[in-house]
């Protein structure tokens, strides 16, 4: 969820980035008592995710303008469709077009790729889930996109709970403490409702993070035969994830190993801006 406070901070950003001193060109040329009409239309099928965000930029600019919604997020659109109608002072218009297209163009792009994955899996009951791999500045944007598309939320930042990756779990071995005995004492020390994920790249890490009270044990980069394998083993004790090699091809196959969730980071890092024009019509 996209709260009012960051909605209005970053959209203001990027406003005074693109426009600090005001936009000459629309001042210089265009008429001050100017109208206009502009339509946000989908240059090809997708799903929509930043209609707040696009209603957000041409509002900053100019509280007079007026953003009519024609469809939602998480609607799916074709080619052709016009999405949005923004009326108001055509210099203003002008003005936000670049930001609003911008976050719309890249939310939404988010949104339909994540889309493609979760049908890929439909019917098996597996969670498709972001990561952090996210543009710093826009999690919060790109998170939202995600859900946009049908996917699920990660933990959103290393605030919000404990997940031991790889490098964590050298630096144990370096210091020769031992991973279920390091576990148990951070679950000592954590609130009881803390979730703790714990990444294992091997077979035989799985006694160990169990052992230690992980809720959810990250299968990263695991074959298809090895993450059935741990899913026998995990025997709803933890929660399943895979991650790493999923991509649209191979996404359908990992979720039919019996995982819960499958966690994408090409959802953000990865996903191409979908192409939507506002199209101005003179009023």
């Amino acid at each position: 969820m996209i709260t009012p406070a960051t909605l209005e901070r970053t959209v203001r950003a990027a406003l005074e980035e693109d426009a600090p001193w005001g936009d000459i060109t629309s001042i210089a040329l265009l008429p001050e008592d100017a109208t206009a009409t502009a339509d946000l239309v989908a240059r090809e099928d997708g799903v929509l995710s930043g209609g707040d965000v696009f209603s957000a930029a041409f509002a900053l600019t100019d509280p007079a303008v007026r953003v009519d919604l024609h469809f939602a997020d998480g609607d799916r659109f074709t080619a052709g469709d016009v999405l949005a109608s923004v009326t108001g002072s055509a210099r203003s218009l002008l003005t936000a077009e670049r930001v609003a297209l911008n976050f719309t163009q890249r939310m939404s792009g988010i949104a339909t790729l994540t889309a493609q994955y979760v049908d890929a899996v439909s019917g098996t009951g597996v969670r498709i889930a972001d990561t952090r791999k996210t543009t710093p500045g826009l999690r919060e944007f790109e998170r939202h996109a995600v859900v946009s598309g049908g996917g699920s939320n990660h933990r959103r930042s290393l605030s919000d709970a404990v997940m031991a990756k790889d490098n964590h779990l050298a630096v144990l071995r370096s210091s020769g403490q031992d991973l279920a005995t390091a576990l148990r004492s951070a679950l000592g020390s954590l609130p009881h409702t803390t979730h703790v994920v714990v990444e294992v790249d091997r077979i035989d890490q799985i006694a160990a993070v169990l052992d230690g009270g992980a809720d959810t044990v990250l299968l990263d980069n695991f074959s298809l035969d090895d993450l059935r394998t741990g899913v026998a083993l995990l025997a709803g004790r933890a929660v399943a994830e895979a991650s790493g090699g999923v991509n649209l091809e191979t996404v359908r196959a990992i979720a039919e190993t019996g995982v819960q969730v499958i966690s994408v980071g090409a959802l953000t890092h990865s996903a191409r801006a979908l192409d939507l024009g506002l199209d101005l019509r003179i009023g």
